[in-house]
């Protein structure tokens, strides 16, 4: 069954399930995405990735600031879609949206649902030590990810998994499930089922000052949102007046009575820091204005043994 697809997305992600539509039967017939936003060391004007891949492919882009106006939803009302699928776009569905294609409006989330719900379900998982995670694909309604589940793909999450790598494995992840969706669209919508009433948790927006390290956590604490939040927003220490940025980390499964915050020292396992439990070891440091280095070169000529962060 060949469907009329409206694709309505933003990031990365969004472009592993638009391009597996492309290579489809199906026909998408208009993407829309959020407007060309500054981006770069140079602030300069930028297009989502999402409307790169639809321009080179020939496919119209509308970049609307809100769905709600009449001029919005006559635009999408042109377009006779059978289907609208919706993927991180960033910009909320009206009911009057969600009932103009003819099957609705379908989401692909990036979390086993109703955990986290919202806007970062991937840092979120990660960040709160879940060992598995997954892709949702949803009936739209107008609550934010509240609609009843299709299908479902389980990932689990390693202990040494980054937002990228869990990011990476997700994204085709949500594209093949979706295919399958779409392969016999009546099937999946008659057999959905509502999401259960308990274990409902909203992944929060991420933002910069998240990223700074509070020593007086855990180890564990520590070093999953390193994890959770590589490679953005990123995460961070003081050194004095310097700002430091984190890469990767690991639990040290030893003890110290030094002050949370300590540096304890450089070892194999990289440069030592004392926690309110346990011992971090931080294994890329960046300065300011810099390069994301390995610890060990990064401490060349640069001896933060016995050195407070904060």
């Amino acid at each position: 069954m060949s469907l009329r697809v409206i694709f309505a997305g933003t990031p990365e992600f969004a472009t592993y399930p638009l391009q597996a539509l492309i290579q489809s039967e199906h026909q998408v017939v208009a993407a829309f995405t959020q407007p060309d936003r500054p981006a770069g060391r140079g602030n300069k004007l930028t297009p989502p990735p999402v409307k790169v891949l639809a321009e080179q492919n020939g496919i119209p882009v509308h970049q609307p600031l809100s769905l709600k106006t009449p001029e919005a939803q006559e635009l999408i009302a042109q377009y006779k879609a059978d289907v609208m699928v919706v993927v991180a776009y960033g910009l909320l569905l009206p009911q009057a949206v969600l009932d103009v294609p003819r099957y609705g409006c379908l989401n692909i989330h990036g979390s086993l649902l109703p955990r986290w719900r919202g806007a970062a379900p991937i840092a979120r998982a990660i960040e709160a030590g879940d060992k598995q995670t997954g892709i949702d694909i949803m009936k739209m309604d107008a609550g934010l990810d509240t609609g009843d589940i299709l299908a479902r793909a389980v990932l689990p999450i390693l202990p040494s998994d980054t937002q990228q790598q869990v990011h990476d494995s997700l994204a085709p992840m949500g594209a093949q499930l979706l295919m399958t969706v779409l392969s016999d669209l009546p099937h999946f919508l008659a057999q959905a089922k509502a999401q259960p009433s308990e274990g409902i948790c909203y992944a929060h927006k991420l933002s910069k000052i998240e990223g700074k390290i509070d020593w007086m956590q855990s180890a564990t604490q520590i070093v999953r949102k390193i994890r959770a939040f590589a490679p953005w927003p990123g995460s961070f220490c003081h050194w004095g007046e310097q700002v430091l940025k984190v890469g990767m980390a690991e639990v040290v499964n030893e003890q110290s009575h030094q002050a949370p915050g300590s540096v304890l020292g450089l070892t194999e396992q990289g440069l030592l820091v004392n926690t309110a439990d346990g011992i971090v070891a931080l294994q890329q440091l960046q300065r300011t204005g810099g390069k994301m280095l390995p610890v060990h070169e990064f401490s060349k000529g640069c001896d933060l043994s016995g050195q407070q962060f904060s």
